[in-house]
């Protein structure tokens, strides 16, 4: 079975503390911490991708980079790369896997997302400058 996203909304939306939209052409799942990610279906292919900072909020572009590369490996099923997203570079985290994937294995691809991101929040925190 091809996954569409009409059909992923009822099995994401089974598990606890995860509230689903639909919108356009991804659905948005947010869960007990107020992360969001992005869910979207295309052809082979099912991404989900979580925002972790923008661009500009890195002190040393050069040196987060280095340690991305170095580190990124230590978690499972997620990678991080840059997006531009109306005019501005983010920091995104993704996950992706094949449109034909269990329900379960799309689900643990979602859960593993949102457990990631706060660790490379928690691991690259010393390379952003406050916000003001």
């Amino acid at each position: 079975m091809t996954w569409k996203l009409s059909d992923l909304l009822p099995v994401l939306t089974e598990h606890e503390g995860w509230q689903v939209e639909a919108s356009e052409q991804t659905l948005v799942i947010r869960n007990e911490d107020n992360i969001e990610a992005f869910l979207a279906v295309s052809g082979e292919q099912i991404l989900v991708e979580v925002l972790l900072f923008p661009q500009q909020q890195v002190k040393d572009i050069t040196a987060l980079n280095n340690d991305i590369l170095r580190t990124h490996k230590m978690f499972p099923l997620s990678t991080i790369g840059i997006n531009e997203i109306q005019g501005d570079s983010y920091y995104v985290a993704f996950g992706s896997l094949s449109s034909q994937s269990k329900a379960e294995s799309v689900v643990i691809e979602v859960a593993t997302l949102f457990r990631n991101v706060e660790a490379f929040i928690e691991l690259y925190q010393d390379h952003l400058a406050e916000i003001a």
